[in-house]
């Protein structure tokens, strides 16, 4: 039994190195795109669920597959298209609260479970130079709402509601207990 991280996120993989079981890495070909008529909750859940049915595996191995969105008034921040949408995101972000949610999905054989761990972030208000100097370091091009919280994004950030490490994009605490529970009752 192998347990399978079905995710390119180097992020992720160092999350991953904080659980006490070795892991491998297959980068899931899953379709990502949401369904903006849905809860994000349910949608990110179900984008972590594709993630994990997407990698190859037998049936004895354990998948998880993960999901990380911001939302910020019902609007669903994914990854910036370019430096552009990074600057519409993050000023919306300023002077305000939002959510960051992870849908993770742990698949053995039939055996599928998905939870999504939400937090509240709130962002203190940003200078439109502020701004433009986080966006010229790259950092914010490859992130779900256009900020690392681990990184240069952490200047932003007054307060926070939940899982510190589910904003960095994965739940640690929260999969470890899932993932314990779920091999426990495999055995």
């Amino acid at each position: 039994m192998d347990i399978i991280l079905a995710s390119q996120s180097p992020r992720r993989r160092e999350l991953m190195g904080f659980l006490p079981y070795p892991y491998i890495v297959r980068v899931s070909q899953a379709d990502e795109r949401m369904d903006d008529r849905c809860l994000p909750q349910d949608e990110v859940a179900r984008i972590s669920r594709n993630k994990a049915y997407g990698v190859e595996r037998n049936a004895d191995d354990i998948v998880i597959g993960a999901d990380t969105i911001v939302v910020c008034d019902g609007e669903i921040l994914g990854k910036p298209k370019d430096e552009t949408d990074a600057f519409r995101m993050l000023s919306m972000l300023s002077g305000r609260a939002h959510q960051v949610m992870t849908g993770v999905t742990l698949l053995q054989g039939d055996k599928c479970v998905s939870f999504t761990e939400i937090t509240d972030v709130h962002f203190r208000t940003l200078t439109e130079n502020e701004i433009n100097d986080y966006i010229r370091t790259k950092d914010p091009l490859d992130k779900a709402g256009a900020y690392g919280i681990q990184s240069g994004a952490c200047l932003f950030v007054e307060k926070l509601v939940g899982d510190y490490y589910n904003v960095v994009g994965l739940p640690v605490c929260r999969l470890y207990t899932v993932l314990r529970r779920f091999m426990e009752e495999t055995q």
